[in-house]
């Protein structure tokens, strides 16, 4: 049975998305205990109804069981903190990772937790910097009567009824999914629906990246280029000179485009804002949600071609590739005798 109640609830890590979640749950009534590693972000949230905690031992002293304790922090910490709770929390208190761990982990983590009559909830949370005013796409695993009695928060930080239509074909009554939330299966099942969120977004930005990209030099026919046999060269120039407005390109794609979406809108905004994006290092990062895509494809025998090739995407843009390119440049001057051209 689900609740509309508000509830008590403790965030621990207030970074980008936490400190907006807490906001979400305080403006529809829930009382929060808010703690993090820094001060500076546990003063910006605090208020009346967002009781600020000087340490985990603390925020038990300012809950009552049982606690519902949601964790927004890196993957890397998630475990350390999660043993020291556990040896604070009392018996039916809940732990919610929001956080981006490893599905395998949760699995691990709720039953080392069950030993202490600890329940474990993973929850897969999407909705970047935007969700304080958009909600959050939420993905969510655990035992069926804890989920239910943790409805009324779910229910808050999602985004509702955002005026998107229900999928033709559906049920007279939404399920909860409508509303950006979903109950996906047992433990670990938020975080590997959230893994494959993540990976499915890596080929979408990829995609749209790589078009870009292509547009961005389209005018190569208006360079010069090294006429010798190292330098492959432009058959037909005359048909590479178009300069094109890539802001404008990425904004006449949002309306009625087959490929419009959130992403598109986004790219859209940057490229207005800076047309070539200088601001950028090249250096784009993976949290890991990548990785265990492409490695739980592997062990299903499932083929990924453009998650995986966006991985490594990734790893080329930070150089990882760059010694595989001094030995190709190596090899070429060893059975060739094939010199390097300076960029």
């Amino acid at each position: 049975m689900t609740t509309n109640s508000p509830q008590q609830i403790a965030m621990i890590g207030l970074g980008r998305m936490g400190a907006n979640l807490v906001q979400r749950l305080v403006r529809d009534g829930h009382r929060c205990v808010i703690y993090d590693h820094s001060d500076d972000a546990v003063k910006a949230v605090a208020s009346d109804s967002a009781l600020a905690a000087t340490s985990l031992a603390d925020v038990i002293e300012k809950t009552s069981s049982p606690r519902v304790i949601w964790l927004m922090l890196p993957a890397a910490v998630t475990q350390g903190v999660i043993d020291e709770l556990s040896s604070l929390l009392e018996a039916n208190d809940v732990i919610i990772d929001g956080g981006n761990s490893y599905y395998r982990d949760d699995i691990d983590r709720a039953k080392q937790l069950a030993e202490k009559s600890i329940h474990h909830v993973d929850c897969g949370t999407s909705g970047g910097v935007w969700g304080l005013e958009r909600g959050y796409s939420l993905m969510i695993g655990g035992d069926d009567e804890i989920v239910r009695r943790l409805d009324s928060i779910f229910r808050t930080i999602a985004p509702g009824d955002d005026g998107t239509s229900v999928t033709p074909g559906s049920a007279d009554e939404p399920t909860s999914a409508a509303l950006g939330y979903w109950h996906c299966g047992p433990h670990g099942a938020g975080h590997f629906v959230k893994m494959v969120h993540n990976g499915i977004e890596y080929g979408m930005m990829a995609s749209i990246a790589e078009g870009l990209n292509i547009l961005q030099h389209a005018n190569v026919g208006k360079t010069e280029t090294r006429a010798d046999a190292e330098t492959a060269p432009l058959r037909d120039p005359s048909y590479f000179l178009y300069d094109f407005d890539l802001a404008n390109i990425a904004e006449v794609w949002r309306h009625g485009s087959v490929i419009s979406s959130w992403l598109v809108d986004l790219t859209a905004s940057a490229l207005l804002a800076s047309p070539q994006l200088s601001e950028y290092s090249a250096r784009v990062a993976d949290s890991g949600e990548g990785r265990w895509t492409v490695q739980a494809a592997i062990e299903e025998s499932v083929p990924v071609p453009v998650i995986s090739s966006a991985l490594w995407q990734r790893y080329e843009s930070r150089e990882q590739g760059e010694f595989a390119a001094k030995v190709l440049s190596a090899m070429r001057s060893q059975f060739g005798g094939h010199l390097e051209h300076p960029s």
